[in-house]
Formats: structure tokens, C-alpha cells, sequence
């Protein structure tokens, strides 16, 4: 495996990383509006937040799924270029 294989693998893993990262904050962010909503009263607001919540914790399962795909697809793309490179570089023990 080359220098740039190997960096062309951790910059493709960086991506939906930070995109997961990113979604997770924001329902945490919504989590605690919805808190701070239902402190102080009930009604429009709560109800408002508690739907954003929901949304926005449908595209974080979403995006943990695909994430999961992207992961299991770049393993098998790094074991089959790991594999290549034994064999074309096998040693000699001799």
C-alpha cells in the first residue's frame, strides 16, 4: 500500500465522520431546548421542539447507517489492497 492509497483512506473516513459528529451536536442541542421548553411551560413550543428533536434524531440514524456502510466498505477496500501488496511484496525468509 502507497503513501497516497493510505492518505486517500484516512481523508475518506474523515468526512462522514465529522458529518455524524455534527448531526449528534445537534440533536444534543435541540435535546436541551426541548428542556429548557418544557421548564417553563407546555404547548406550541414544546411540542415545536420535541418534532425538531425527532427530526433531526431521524437523519442522525440515518447518518450513523450510512457511516457504518461507508466503514465496513473502506475495510474491505484496505484488506483488499493490504492483501495486493503482500502478495506483490512477498518476503523472502530465506
Amino acid at each position: 500500500m502507497n503513501m497516497k492509497t493510505m492518505d486517500s483512506i484516512k481523508t475518506s473516513n474523515a468526512a462522514p465522520r465529522e458529518k455524524l459528529m455534527e448531526d449528534l451536536r445537534l440533536v444534543v442541542a435541540d435535546a436541551e431546548e426541548l428542556l429548557h421548553a418544557t421548564a417553563n411551560q407546555t404547548g406550541k413550543r414544546a411540542a415545536a421542539a420535541l418534532a425538531l428533536i425527532q427530526e433531526n434524531l431521524q437523519v442522525v440514524k440515518e447518518s450513523m447507517v450510512a457511516a457504518e456502510t461507508a466503514v465496513i466498505e473502506r475495510t474491505r477496500q484496505a484488506a483488499k489492497v493490504t492483501d495486493q501488496y503482500v502478495h506483490d511484496n512477498a518476503w523472502n525468509w530465506h
